[in-house]
């Protein structure tokens, strides 16, 4: 069941049930793809640190763009194996079709803002949600990259939602700390879909609702209606 740790902010997507507060509309929602769209696939990440040999207390993104353009190029394209290894085992997360037939139906934008290459993003779209679009797709070739909000309000402005408002309308769905840092930096709402990884972030002061499963929003977004947190 979806929880929230604060009221929720918009109005609901089923019109019947009326607008008494005035809360806004929902502009559109940005997703992760790694443990969000696909299962999470962490594993790739302890073996591109022992590729770069770097610990884990270090971002692999800010290393890679740290390095000499000759050495840049041969570590990206190790990354990049490792990506397309996994790439070819990716699970689509519970909920997922359901979701996305869901936001079309009811017409409301989607985009994508992730750390990935787009190959592994190309391949989980046309391989579990053919025909579902996208726009813009935000990969790692866009910086700053997450825990920046810059490619959350990029997708905003391309929207057309820009200024004071950032992203105020948006939502961000993610499963990771720089998902929840980056859509809270920007104004969104965020929405953590919760693993037994990222547990600990369920209280997280950027983390604003949390799901077990991605078709748990669907309810949420018809209804505005969302339970709170209950504090043990």
């Amino acid at each position: 069941m979806a929880t929230a740790a604060r009221p929720w902010r918009f109005a609901p997507l089923d019109k019947s049930k009326g607008n008494p507060e005035n809360r806004p509309d929902l502009a559109g929602i940005v997703f992760d793809v790694d443990g969000t769209l696909c299962e999470p696939q962490n594993y790739m990440f302890a073996e591109m640190r022992a590729l770069l040999g770097i610990p884990k207390s270090v971002d692999i993104l800010h290393h890679l763009q740290s390095l000499p353009e000759e050495k840049q190029r041969e570590a990206f394209n190790g990354v990049h194996e490792i990506e397309r290894r996994a790439m070819k085992v990716q699970k689509p997360q519970p909920g997922l079709l359901e979701l996305m037939k869901y936001l079309d139906g009811r017409g409301i934008r989607k985009g994508i803002c992730t750390r990935n290459f787009d190959e592994p993003i190309t391949h989980l779209l046309t391989t579990f949600l053919p025909g579902i679009k996208f726009d813009p797709i935000v990969t790692r070739a866009f910086t700053p990259p997450k825990p920046d909000p810059a490619g959350i309000l990029h997708i905003a402005s391309s929207w057309g939602i820009a200024g004071e408002e950032k992203a105020e309308r948006m939502i961000m769905v993610g499963d990771s700390i720089d998902d929840m840092t980056a859509g809270a930096r920007a104004g969104a709402v965020t929405v953590l879909l919760v693993n037994k990884e990222n547990d600990h972030l369920r209280t997280h002061e950027n983390t604003h609702v949390q799901i077990a499963e991605l078709d748990e929003l669907i309810n949420v977004l018809e209804l505005a209606e969302v339970a709170p947190v209950v504090q043990s």
